[in-house]
């Protein structure tokens, strides 16, 4: 089968089903696992490179607001890699090739692929779309063992944090102008052991002013700017330092791009590493470059 992913979540999924060997393109976007990034890259980013937090939002905002799409897909190419299975998504329409340009261009290609669109809301419809992809791509088997292996370590984490307290956490999934992570994010924080005060479960991500987020009383914020690694979100953290010390939280900035943005397996390792910020004592710290604390002038008191 030869299989064309338009989502990275969606070619972490197939690699991690053992069929990266089957995956014929991907998006431009797709660097997980090591050499999904060397496949054929089908898609671009309209959206120019070096822009700032707010004129990365405004440019999103103007671009959607006229109905103008975010990304191109390459047709000619698609069309001479001859895909059986496309996947993509129309959960996002910030995140991916429009479901409907992907449809059309499906349906003008002659060997009439497949088209399934991988759409979860929560941690729990994420989990389900490991064994409906599996199925779709012929390896029913792989999809139960991954989903089985990932069952057990969030149950590892629950069982680990019992106990131990509440922290309340905030994630701010961006932060000029400040984002509410959610969909499976408040999920996440509720099973490695925290309360999340500002998101809810499958509703989608939301703006909110700093005045919100203080009001919040957060005990710990975790920065997570979609799309970004560790670094780049504690640079964003940083540049809204006055903000964030008002909070006199804790402030973690993670590797969102990896383990929080995309619907796919690492939203496991995600559990873990909260799990770790949230409990110290109780999960082992995830390996070096995951996360990073910073120091943005908490009170003494705090």
């Amino acid at each position: 089968m030869r299989i064309a992913s338009l989502v990275p979540s969606s070619t972490e999924m197939l690699f991690a089903l053992g069929l990266g060997d089957s995956v014929v393109a991907v998006t431009h976007e797709c660097d997980y696992p090591p050499g999904a990034s060397d496949v054929e890259h089908l898609t671009r980013s309209v959206i120019r490179d070096g822009l700032s937090a707010a004129q990365i939002d405004a440019a999103v905002r103007e671009r959607t607001s006229e109905g103008l799409a975010l990304y191109e897909l390459d047709d000619p190419l698609l069309a001479e890699l001859e895909p059986d299975l496309i996947v993509t998504q129309a959960v996002c329409e910030v995140c991916a090739v429009s479901y409907d340009d992907v449809v059309a261009a499906a349906g003008r290609l002659p060997s009439q692929p497949e088209v399934i669109s991988l759409d979860p809301s929560t941690l729990g419809e994420v989990l389900a779309d490991v064994p409906r992809l599996a199925e779709a791509a012929g390896a029913v088997e792989a999809g139960e063992d991954l989903s089985e292996e990932a069952g057990r370590r969030i149950d590892a984490v629950v069982e680990a944090v019992a106990g131990g307290g509440r922290p309340r956490v905030a994630a701010l999934e961006w932060l000029d102008p400040v984002f509410v992570g959610g969909h499976w994010v408040p999920q996440m924080i509720e099973l490695a052991g925290g309360e999340d005060v500002l998101g809810l479960p499958g509703e989608k991500s939301r703006t909110a002013e700093w005045a919100e987020v203080e009001a919040a009383q957060p005990e710990v914020v975790v920065a997570m700017p979609c799309g970004y690694d560790a670094k780049r979100s504690a640079e964003e953290a940083r540049g809204d330092a006055e903000h964030l010390a008002r909070l006199d939280a804790r402030v973690a900035a993670v590797d969102a791009s990896a383990y929080f943005s995309r619907p796919g397996p690492r939203l496991v390792d995600g559990i873990e590493l909260l799990g770790h910020l949230l409990h110290p004592e109780r999960i082992d710290r995830p390996p070096p470059g995951r996360f990073t604390w910073l120091d943005l002038g908490r009170s003494a008191a705090a």
